[in-house]
């Protein structure tokens, strides 16, 4: 349970059509001037819909929309520790090809997150064409061992500190194709089977381990919405609520 990667960027039907992918260049959106950090992932999914911004796609921890214009992504999560590994290897590996841009990545209201990227579009998998040529040949392409390496040092440090980690995946399930490139997206999870067993046996030491004030958003994962039977659901909540008692 919920320990997939988080391919969230389009669905299978919306995806029915091969349209290009736009540049950046193109122009980039204004991003909403919200105070992230005293707003909640509810809260901003329903700023962004009032601007215009529209649902593209659902994952197993966040929900994408797209902005106006087509050239950006906000990745709007309620809990994903994972995420923030993936931001951090966008950042430290800062304009290669392999990554998409990140133009903003902040903390919500109990331990949520909202990031704005380049809007990025599934390939067919097997990777096919010209993509899969430049998949063959990443071990001798120096900017894909930067990521590599780097990517490999990320997992580890996360995995020393983030209780319920998973693991790090560079493989073709991972990409995606931005305007003019491959990109590797999510190439990080959580062991979500773990954390969510554990929850349901013993909330209580889950928030010893991460603080409930960072995961106050937890069961609103799109997971549990999408996969779980009603009783699942209950018994979470349930669980969930044996902390206050």
């Amino acid at each position: 349970m919920v320990d997939a990667a988080d391919n969230w960027v389009c669905g299978p039907v919306a995806c029915s059509y091969d349209a290009a992918v736009p540049q950046l260049s193109s122009g980039l959106p204004p991003l909403p001037g919200l105070p992230w950090e005293s707003l909640s992932h509810r809260q901003v999914l329903a700023e962004l819909a009032g601007e215009g911004w529209v649902p593209c796609g659902v994952g197993d921890w966040a929900v994408a929309l797209r902005s106006p214009e087509g050239t950006l992504v906000a990745r709007v999560c309620p809990f994903d520790p994972a995420y923030g590994a993936f931001v951090d290897l966008c950042r430290e590996c800062a304009g290669n090809r392999w990554l998409p841009r990140i133009e903003l990545a902040v903390g919500l209201e109990g331990g949520g997150s909202v990031v704005f990227l380049e809007f990025v579009a599934p390939v067919d998998h097997p990777v096919e064409g010209q993509l899969a040529e430049q998949w063959r040949t990443r071990g001798s392409d120096p900017e894909f061992q930067e990521v590599r390496r780097a990517a490999h040092r990320i997992d580890a440090e996360y995995r020393a500190s983030t209780p319920w980690w998973g693991r790090c995946d560079l493989d073709d399930a991972h990409i995606f194709r931005a305007a003019d490139r491959p990109v590797l997206i999510d190439v990080f999870c959580m062991a979500g089977t773990e954390l969510y067993g554990a929850i349901l046996e013993d909330v209580a030491g889950v928030y010893r381990r991460i603080p409930r004030e960072r995961m106050r958003y937890a069961l609103d994962i799109p997971y549990i919405a999408r996969e779980n039977s009603a009783a699942e659901i209950l018994a979470l909540r349930k669980a969930w609520a044996r902390a206050a008692e």
